[in-house]
């Protein structure tokens, strides 16, 4: 918290000048073209691997980069935060553009590797349940081994299973189905600072570098 602090006080004396401008036509209104679902992780700093700036995502974070797979009950779900915010994106931003980012030594897919039932608290073993078609499909494919190895397996699956769930709702899959709407996987490998590109189709991680930068680049040309 000291350092959160001291930092404000820096932005105030050093920074704010800088940015002031900036921040003074944000507060006319957001057009961002992304709507970001990141692990609540701290490491998992997108401004610093992805050099965003404010204005540029429409973010929200939970543990384990979840998305609620629609329900046609009529009962609301417990788990709807992150599917109001979808909402806002879609119908109030109109973003083109929907990424999960996932990465590795995720804590939230590790506990799901060690098991829900082991976990005591029960709102975080309930919403670990999210993941586990993730799990359950690496351990049929003998993909990695218990441990780290494992971790990171799930949770790249995990976020082609995300994508999956927002595919699930009628609002996502028309806008995908119409071309208005492009869902994407990242995946940040936080000791290497590398950054993994996967589409839901291909459901290969590839690393962007240049080569595969511009591939990406190339299939959002219009987007």
């Amino acid at each position: 918290m000291k350092k959160l602090i001291k930092g404000i006080i820096d932005f105030h004396q050093n920074r704010r000048n800088q940015v002031k401008d900036t921040f003074a036509q944000l507060a006319l209104g957001q057009s961002p073209d992304v709507f970001f679902i990141a692990c609540s992780d701290s490491r998992v700093a997108v401004n610093v691997f992805a050099s965003t700036e404010p204005g540029d995502l429409f973010v929200i974070r939970n543990a384990g980069n979840f998305v609620t797979p629609f329900s046609s009950s009529d009962v609301v779900p417990e788990d709807e935060s992150e599917v109001a915010a979808l909402e806002f994106a879609l119908e109030y931003l109109k973003v083109p553009h929907i990424i999960v980012c996932g990465h590795s030594d995720c804590g939230a897919i590790k506990a799901l590797c060690q098991g829900r039932e082991k976990i005591e608290f029960p709102h975080l073993r309930s919403w670990l349940r999210h993941g586990e078609e993730a799990l359950r499909r690496v351990r049929s494919r003998g993909i990695g081994h218990p441990g780290s190895e494992e971790v990171n397996a799930v949770s790249k699956e995990n976020v082609l299973l995300q994508m999956e769930h927002l595919k699930t709702y009628d609002r996502v899959a028309d806008r995908v189905k119409k071309g208005q709407v492009m869902l994407h996987g990242l995946w940040f490998d936080i000791q290497n600072t590398d950054v993994y590109y996967a589409g839901l189709e291909e459901r290969v991680f590839r690393i962007i570098d240049d080569v595969e930068g511009e591939r990406v680049l190339a299939m959002l040309k219009g987007k």
